[in-house]
């Protein structure tokens, strides 16, 4: 069975960026329903034993293209949830450490390089969707984005999540309403990139 992230900190915790209220909802109703409903895909798929990376690397094996679609519907947004939540924390560390920090110098010139072009992919997606920062095993790092709950693995690109920046209304209305810039300013203020840091080692042995 595939669990939905607990939160390991009060849906309140990340004010004033972001406000309880789509804390509560974004996780507890959003990401809630995503995750029922995947679970029931997956068992009806026969795939719910699978890894979630490697179900949604998979989804070309499902013949029925309408529990495909779901599959990629619904396992995008457990999965894409989870990392966004799982990456936030109220005491952030700032600065990426490590094999990260070095990854970044690397690809991007630093990380405010980083940041504009993640910031970039996600104001211009248009309509609902995602920004990406993505590693390879080797460590090479991409940024990218992607409509609806697709992401870098169920579009078979070979990369690994470690940033899911929302960009569904859903993530900043109730606060920012149609500013998303200024929601994507208040992303990178409770962005931990010593979680980040900690999931590219993960990754990249």
């Amino acid at each position: 069975m595939f669990e939905q992230i607990r939160l390991d900190y009060a849906t309140n915790a990340l004010e004033p960026w972001i406000d309880q209220t789509t804390v509560e909802t974004h996780h507890g109703k959003h990401h809630a329903t995503y995750t029922k409903t995947f679970n029931e895909l997956a068992e009806k798929a026969g795939m719910a034993n699978l890894p979630v990376e490697e179900l949604l690397a998979s989804l070309d094996k499902v013949s029925d293209a309408t529990l495909r679609q779901g599959l990629k519907n619904q396992g995008g947004g457990y999965y894409n949830h989870n990392l966004y939540f799982e990456m936030f924390s109220p005491n952030p560390a700032k600065t990426p450490t490590g094999k990260l920090a070095e990854a970044i110098d690397k690809t991007f010139g630093g990380l405010d390089a980083l940041k504009e072009q993640l910031t970039t992919a996600a104001t211009t997606q248009f309509g609902s969707g995602w920004a990406w920062l993505s590693t390879d095993k080797s460590g090479n790092l991409a940024v990218s984005k992607t409509g609806n709950q697709d992401n870098p693995i169920s579009e078979g690109t070979g990369m690994i999540p470690i940033v899911a920046l929302d960009v569904w209304e859903h993530a900043y209305y109730l606060k920012y309403k149609n500013l998303r810039a200024d929601y994507i300013k208040a992303f990178f203020e409770v962005l931990d990139w010593g979680k980040v840091s900690a999931r590219y080692e993960e990754i990249v042995k």
